[in-house]
């Protein structure tokens, strides 16, 4: 075809959650809250872990302290849109805003996957490997270990957003969600896009899937060695361990589900993008890390501190 009688899109139209006037008020108001409590629960768990020198050279705490940082920015890449636009009645977003979201979810998505599995790595380290784990665990291994899921994060975006700016877009130009998505906006493109479709698999769902997989192996042979070596220990381990599945299941799952199988559309996907981009920012310093009595001693500790202070 060609590509000089199209009219370029210059702007997208977003469908938003609902078109009711009375729920987008309620939704105004519970999403500002879900907004805020995890940007202060995630900003809170980053400077306890910085601020307390126990926490910050614990491997554990200090993937933790990356994760809730990754965290605050998935839930801000447009949840602030999310909430603003529950009060416009036309809810647009310019192409290279649009853009901007598909590259800051699948960087921030893309490296928060791979730090999940450098973080059931610490625990297997951990448990199966005790008299070792200081060794394994180093700093700079930690410090590696961070940085491999920022640069494959990178990599996995600039390899989703390249291919997807330089489709010809001629309208429609309404995005089928909150936000914009690599599915439903190559699906707008005026051009035939099955294989850049069966791309997207191979790149977001084989990330996916086998981060997910690699953390479900690591979590039963974490559960495997504690049965065998200590049945004490046993129901207090998978307690934890369950907990962080929930976690990984809820952030994963949508994952799963949108990119692996992107040529049928349900509306349930906009309750599973809710999930992963909203709320799972919000479960992970709850599940991982405000359960834990090291972590909340040091709250209290900071707490302390500041009030000394002034």
């Amino acid at each position: 075809m060609d590509q000089q009688n199209y009219s370029v899109v210059s702007e997208f139209v977003l469908s938003g959650l609902s078109s009711s006037l009375q729920l987008q008020s309620f939704f105004f108001v519970f999403f500002s809250l879900i907004y805020i409590a995890t940007v202060l629960g995630n900003l809170l768990i980053v400077v306890t872990v910085i601020s307390e020198p126990q926490l910050h050279s614990s491997p554990m705490y200090f993937l933790l302290g990356n994760l809730s940082f990754l965290d605050m920015w998935l839930a801000s890449f447009a949840t602030p849109k999310l909430i603003r636009d529950f009060l416009s009645e036309k809810k647009l977003i310019s192409f290279g805003g649009c853009m901007a979201q598909i590259f800051f979810l699948h960087f921030i998505g893309g490296a928060e996957m791979v730090l999940l599995v450098s973080m059931a790595y610490d625990r297997y380290a951990a448990i199966c490997k005790p008299l070792h784990y200081m060794t394994i665990m180093s700093r700079r291994t930690c410090i590696g270990l961070v940085t491999i899921s920022w640069v494959i994060g990178f990599i996995h975006s600039i390899s989703q957003v390249a291919f997807t700016v330089n489709l010809p877009y001629c309208g429609p130009n309404t995005v089928d969600n909150f936000f914009c998505d690599l599915p439903l906006v190559i699906k707008l493109a005026c051009t035939d896009t099955y294989v850049l479709g069966i791309l997207m698999i191979a790149d977001s769902g084989l990330l996916s899937m086998s981060c997910f997989l690699l953390l479900m192996i690591s979590y039963t042979i974490i559960l495997v060695t504690v049965w065998q070596h200590s049945r004490g220990s046993a129901s207090k381990a998978l307690s934890t361990c369950s907990a962080h599945i929930t976690v990984v299941t809820l952030f994963f799952g949508p994952c799963i589900f949108i990119y692996v199988w992107p040529f049928s559309r349900f509306s349930v996907d906009k309750v599973l993008s809710v999930f992963y981009t909203i709320f799972t920012p919000l479960l992970n310093p709850t599940i991982y890390t405000l359960r834990n009595e090291d972590v909340k001693t040091a709250m209290k500790k900071l707490r302390a501190r500041h009030i000394t202070f002034h």
